[in-house]
């Protein structure tokens, strides 16, 4: 089969465009076939259109239209957050957002760790060259 993820209540999407971009929120019901209403446990219950998700993997057990209570506790229940962080695609997120929020100064000390990082694999590499 080609597709994996499907448009479906209790699919977990990340919000890829807008205010809420990089958000997790949970598709809770279908209002036609290019918007869907969603809810995150630290946001308001919403139409989105489906052009602004992006589907991920994880999908939570529950009925159309649950309540925010009931919402909260799958997401507890199934560790949503917990696997999303430990994903590689949550953690090039986290990472983008980190880097996103450094000063100038901080990309500043991070430019000078990379050449002296850069500078003690070069010496290393020589160092085996030499030897072998």
């Amino acid at each position: 089969m080609p597709f994996k993820r499907y448009i479906e209540i209790g699919r977990v999407a990340v919000v890829n465009y807008g205010k809420d971009n990089g958000r997790l929120v949970v598709i809770v019901d279908v209002v036609d076939q290019n918007r869907g209403l969603v809810d995150a446990p630290d946001m308001v219950r919403c139409q989105m259109n489906f052009k602004r998700l992006t589907l991920t993997d994880f999908k939570i057990d529950i009925g159309r239209i649950p309540k925010k209570k009931t919402l909260i506790e799958a997401l507890d229940a199934a560790d949503v957050k917990n696997k999303w962080e430990k994903s590689s695609w949550g953690r090039k997120l986290i990472v983008q957002k980190r880097r996103a929020a450094l000063t100038d100064f901080d990309r500043f000390k991070l430019m000078l760790a990379k050449i002296k990082k850069a500078g003690v694999v070069r010496a290393e590499l020589a160092k085996l060259k030499k030897t072998a």
